[in-house]
């Protein structure tokens, strides 16, 4: 599966979101198109990445620069 570079953007801030760093702001448009996919979540505490989205990035499918998803 590949990924837009905007997703994979906002993917990624949820990885380091996930391992406390401080990170941009996610466009809520893109967190949810990575909650409809499966690899994003919504919870109380804002958008968690999903076991699913952290296998996808640490995967690395879709080249060098990881998932390029085009929907």
């Amino acid at each position: 599966m590949t990924l837009s570079p905007k997703l994979l953007s906002a993917l990624r801030n949820l990885v380091d979101k996930q391992g406390g760093a401080d990170v941009d702001w996610i466009n809520i448009a893109d967190a949810r198109a990575l909650t409809e996919l499966g690899f994003a979540r919504r919870t109380r505490a804002g958008w968690e990445i999903t076991s699913e989205g952290l296998a996808l990035v640490k995967s690395g499918s879709g080249g060098p620069e990881g998932p390029t998803l085009v929907s």
